[in-house]
């Protein structure tokens, strides 16, 4: 099974669209499952705002994982890093027309009522699936050799 199948079925079992992408890539890279779940887990509250997508964001996690800097002074990490994150938003933004969860969903889902109405057009599993799998997908060159080599 690839790395974006995993993302996937990760998303599948009930985890947020953000834990499904930086738990999969996430462990190749050092970071525990359970610490990579544990930290992408209120991108969904980001995400039911109506702003950024969790799988974008999950994505961008993953980047800063890898390329991130780790020094104040570490002006080229800097600088790789967010070369590969406008290169990785460019991409999805092109595939999907957005990084926006209500974009993304065709709906806001920042109220209950407003939740439970997506809920009942099922844009969850109708959506959402697509969604990582492109965020996962999509970003594939932008991420880190290792963990692109692992898909």
């Amino acid at each position: 099974m690839s790395n974006v199948d995993r993302a996937v079925e990760c998303f599948g079992q009930g985890f947020a669209c953000s834990q499904a992408i930086l738990a999969t890539y996430g462990e190749p890279l050092g970071l525990a499952r359970n610490q990579a779940l544990k930290l992408a887990k209120d991108s969904r509250r980001m995400a039911g705002l109506g702003e950024t997508c969790g799988a974008v964001t999950g994505a961008l996690m993953v980047l800063g994982l890898k390329h991130g800097r780790t020094r104040p002074d570490d002006a080229e990490a800097k600088l790789a890093t967010s070369r590969l994150v406008r290169e990785f938003m460019r991409r999805f933004e092109a595939r999907r027309g957005s990084v926006k969860c209500r974009d993304l969903l065709g709906c806001a889902i920042d109220t209950p009522e407003k939740l439970q109405a997506a809920r009942d057009r099922k844009l969850f599993t109708s959506v959402c699936p697509a969604v990582v799998r492109d965020a996962a997908r999509f970003s594939k060159p932008c991420w880190p050799r290792e963990v692109a080599r692992a898909d």
